[in-house]
């Protein structure tokens, strides 16, 4: 599979909203839904793919059944990228993965809510929305390891993962001073 990264796509908060309704039927009571990922930031390159995270009380509260019958594909990874420096515990990083492709192509992040890795992907998004100049680098990167790496999925993630990391500090910094919270579903 080739890494292909586009210019921004104005129709991917529309494509989002039309996956969202095909898969908020399968969604336990209290469950929440986000658009995550570059395409959820204005003007941000992105490959053309939906990152969608759901939040849950427990990923035992999702339904594979559920999701295979709104058009999903029960896949992997089933673990999240811990950052350098850290030591989480697994439940920490736990999710359930899933893979839509039609009508557009789609990947859904199922965490619980209050882990570690629920929280990174919005706070990640909201200030890379609030600061567009970070957006734009890290495009840049994203572009650059395109490039470099057009079809070695690994070598391109083993190098984004960490600047992700990186900007992850400023982000931190940037929640405390904001006193940002997580926000409702989208």
């Amino acid at each position: 599979m080739s890494i292909k990264i586009l210019p921004a796509n104005p129709n991917w908060p529309a494509q989002f909203s039309i996956i969202k309704a095909l898969i908020e039927r399968a969604l336990p009571e209290g469950g929440l839904i986000h658009h995550i990922g570059s395409t959820a930031v204005p003007n941000l390159v992105a490959k053309n793919v939906i990152d969608i995270q759901i939040s849950l009380a427990s990923l035992k509260d999702l339904e594979t059944e559920a999701m295979v019958a709104a058009g999903c594909s029960l896949g992997r990874p089933i673990c999240d990228h811990c950052p350098p420096g850290m030591s989480l515990p697994q439940d920490e990083l736990a999710k359930q993965f899933f893979r839509c492709n039609e009508p557009f192509v789609a990947n859904i992040h199922v965490r619980e809510k209050g882990r570690f890795n629920q929280r990174y992907p919005l706070l990640c998004r909201d200030y890379l929305r609030a600061h567009p100049l970070a957006a734009k680098a890290y495009g840049a990167i994203k572009q650059q390891l395109a490039l470099h790496f057009p079809t070695d999925e690994d070598a391109y993630y083993d190098i984004k993962d960490p600047v992700f990391d990186l900007l992850m500090v400023g982000a931190e910094d940037w929640a405390l001073s904001t006193a940002w919270l997580q926000p409702p579903s989208d």
